[in-house]
């Protein structure tokens, strides 16, 4: 991944671990955990945990973890991954929460259905965990598989939506 030389960090604590959220001047940019794989380099990064933007994604995340937000209200610069990556990016952005969905239906979704494997790993390396919400992807089968921060997390986080009822089908919408 590539990141615009603008980028700026911050750390926050949350109750699945410890997170790293970085920002651009066009949007929120990364959102890691301390310890997850496919995770960019960040130790030159400025630490800004005064920055508005950063601010607003924790206090947003904060909401989410306390089950008052179902939904991120924040602008995202995803430029950093390729064009089908985006692509993927963006159509995660549109399961909704406590809906799960699998990599053949997304796949399906992207009018790409030979592509699953190519589109497990676009998931894989989505650079904005929870608010892009990867998590909700899962196996054919149903089972948890594949997040980069971890199935206890991935589970956690499908158990802090369960409120919802979790379904295999979702449309994209443009």
């Amino acid at each position: 991944m590539k990141f615009a030389p603008d980028i700026r960090k911050t750390h926050v604590d949350s109750p699945l671990g410890a997170l790293v959220l970085a920002a651009t001047d066009a949007g929120l940019a990364g959102l890691w955990f301390d310890d997850q794989k496919h995770q960019p380099a960040w130790a030159d990064w400025p630490e800004r945990a005064d920055d508005p933007l950063l601010q607003q994604a924790v206090t947003q995340l904060q909401e989410y973890f306390d089950g008052t937000r179902i939904s991120f209200d924040l602008p995202l610069d995803l430029r950093g991954g390729t064009p089908f990556q985006q692509s993927v990016w963006q159509a995660l952005l549109h399961i909704p929460y406590g809906v799960c969905t699998t990599y053949g239906t997304l796949s399906s979704a992207l009018e790409r259905p030979d592509a699953v494997r190519a589109v497990g790993t676009a998931v894989g390396r989505n650079p904005l965990g929870i608010i892009v919400p990867c998590h909700r992807v899962l196996g054919a089968d149903g089972s948890l598989t594949g997040y980069a921060g971890g199935l206890g997390r991935k589970a956690a986080l499908l158990t802090l939506e369960s409120g919802a009822s979790a379904t295999d089908d979702f449309e994209l919408t443009a």
